[in-house]
């Protein structure tokens, strides 16, 4: 359940913090938006650490930092996307090649989906294509540059992504205290 919570939570900050960095993004610059933006998220994520009771190895600090670079490129691309062209077209292509990617190199690797996965990435597609074209989105045709910012700003969330995939599966295991002992064996 916590889980699912923590899952919740961080998709409701996600989607408030792109919404707000595309629109302080047509107000301000880019970067000036990310200056701000990228400093804030790294504020939250440190003052939760003593929450999390983890330790990161050598090789997830590595993937983290890659995925940590790739995140800073996807803020200045996403909110330069959403300042410049309609939120509701590209922030929708932005998500579907975010969410693509990782799953095309996923079954690169020899991955396999299950079958509500199969369902689910015609669904999204179809998703995209009808959110893309609801009421009102004739008189706002995105510009090619829109376009390509959108592909970007997902290929380098896909990036972040596929960057915290690597990381150690032991990447955020928990403290052990000395003087606790360690849980017997199951039979």
């Amino acid at each position: 359940m916590t889980a699912l919570l923590l899952a919740l939570a961080s998709s409701l900050a996600y989607g408030c913090a792109d919404f707000l960095g595309g629109l302080s993004a047509r107000g301000a610059h880019v970067l000036r938006t990310v200056v701000i933006a990228a400093p804030a998220s790294l504020a939250v994520e440190l003052a939760l650490w003593p929450f999390l009771g983890a330790h990161w190895s050598p090789a997830a600090l590595a993937w983290g930092a890659a995925s940590g670079a790739a995140s800073a490129a996807a803020f200045a691309l996403l909110y330069r996307t959403l300042a410049i062209g309609p939120m509701s077209v590209l922030s929708p292509i932005t998500a579907l090649v975010s969410a693509v990617l990782p799953v095309g190199l996923g079954l690169a690797q020899g991955e396999h989906l299950t079958t509500y996965a199969l369902l689910g990435l015609p669904l999204a597609l179809i998703a995209v294509v009808l959110v893309s074209a609801g009421p009102g989105s004739g008189a706002s045709r995105p510009s090619r540059t829109a376009l390509l910012l959108a592909l970007g700003a997902g290929a380098a969330i896909a990036a972040q992504l596929i960057c915290l995939h690597q990381a150690p599966p032991t990447a955020a295991s928990p403290r052990s205290s000395p003087a606790a002992p360690s849980p017997p064996p199951s039979s």
